[in-house]
């Protein structure tokens, strides 16, 4: 069972945390978290290309010479996909990229990147994390206190818009509630910061 230092916001080790053998120590899977990084992207693919069919372009209702007669082609419309300014044919139009992988998979996923911060070290656990006010210079001492130097990713139980505000400015640092935590959010940042509550609340989500 993996055991983490747990920190208070002055960086001061207050004492140890076991995790969840099911939910941070298990071997990730990289393929399936591949899949779910791929099906999270194209989740967040708008598809608004769009092309014009025949019926769609303006113009073309009236038929631009008589059927015979004339020695030319026999013509319908001007706005026919073979003229100049006609519609297209078979053309992109705005479509939905989302679709979803099982339950399994997506619950694997998600253990497997919990796992793979504890294997490479880069998650840290805080006892508390609350601000009376926003203040992102107390963030970014706290930031400090723990020697997280890089991106990170902060979690914390519930709604806590004083460390939302107060993370919001800083640069490489993205604040999530526990139960908006993602595989892709996960992988992004190089450090995973979580409060004690946020853990317990991952774990009973997970550890089924």
């Amino acid at each position: 069972m993996p055991k983490v230092a747990v920190y208070d916001m002055s960086g001061t080790q207050v004492g140890d945390m076991e995790l969840s053998e099911n939910v941070f120590g298990i071997k990730p899977n990289d393929a399936v978290l591949y899949d779910f990084v791929k099906m999270q992207m194209a989740n967040k693919r708008l598809g608004t290309s769009s092309t014009k069919t025949r019926a769609e372009v303006r113009g073309g209702g009236r038929k631009p010479w008589r059927q015979k007669g004339t020695g030319r082609a026999r013509a319908g419309s001007s706005r026919s996909p073979i003229w100049r300014g006609g519609g297209i044919i078979f053309g992109p139009k705005p479509r939905d990229y989302s679709y979803k992988l099982p339950k399994k998979v997506r619950r694997l996923a998600m253990r497997s990147a919990l796992s793979s911060k504890v294997l490479d070290q880069s998650i840290v656990i805080i006892d508390n994390l609350a601000f009376e006010v926003p203040k992102t210079k107390l963030m970014l001492q706290i930031l400090n206190n723990l020697n997280i130097l890089d991106t990170a990713l902060v979690v914390t139980a519930g709604n806590n818009d004083n460390t939302d505000k107060s993370a919001r400015n800083i640069q490489g640092v993205k604040y999530l509630r526990a139960e908006f935590i993602n595989v892709y959010d996960l992988l992004k940042y190089n450090t995973l910061l979580m409060t004690k509550d946020a853990v317990a609340m991952v774990e009973e989500v997970f550890d089924r």
